[in-house]
């Protein structure tokens, strides 16, 4: 590559860096970087309601897990004591 080739290149890079800088920093960009930001905080919005309604729902399931399994266990424990009544009555 020749030295003009590389200056052009060069001067070129430079040229577009600096266009590129005021297309970046013009009201038309803010304007559109306010409403991509505008936009995302809305969906972390939403997300975090979707979020606390599964945490929500997840306690609720839990809650009545546990229950269900106190239910289950003293049914259990009423059947064995039931169990073992009987057998000390036949003895």
């Amino acid at each position: 590559m020749s030295l003009y080739s590389k200056l052009a290149l060069f001067v070129g890079g430079a040229l577009f860096g600096s266009v590129g800088i005021k297309l970046l920093s013009s009201k038309d960009a803010k304007k559109a970087y306010v409403h991509a930001t505008a936009a995302g905080l809305r969906m972390k919005d939403y997300v975090m309601e979707t979020v606390t309604t599964v945490q929500e729902n997840a306690s609720d399931i839990l809650a009545s897990a546990k229950d269900l399994n106190e239910e289950r266990a003293a049914k259990e424990a009423e059947e064995a004591a039931a169990a073992q009544l009987e057998s000390s009555k036949e003895e």
